[in-house]
Parts: C-alpha cells; sequence; structure tokens
C-alpha cells in the first residue's frame, strides 16, 4: 500500500527532528575544537 504524502510527513517528522540536533550537535564539536586550536 502506498503513503500518502501527508502521512509519510507526519511519521517521518520526529526523524527530521533528531536529524537536525545531530547536526547541531556536530557543529558545536568543531566550533569548539577550532577554538581550542585557534584562540581568538
Amino acid at each position: 500500500m502506498e503513503d500518502q504524502p501527508l502521512e509519510r510527513y507526519y511519521r517521518d517528522a520526529p526523524l527530521m527532528i533528531i536529524g537536525e540536533g545531530t547536526n547541531e550537535i556536530q557543529r558545536l564539536v568543531i566550533a569548539r575544537n577550532l577554538l581550542k586550536r585557534y584562540p581568538v
């Protein structure tokens, strides 16, 4: 059975939030390491 677009978006929304959080954490880790290496 094929999913309707709205149903798929509703189902996948929590995964997008988790993915976005992961990217934000990666940005923070990279920024922290850069600041340790190249203090401002």
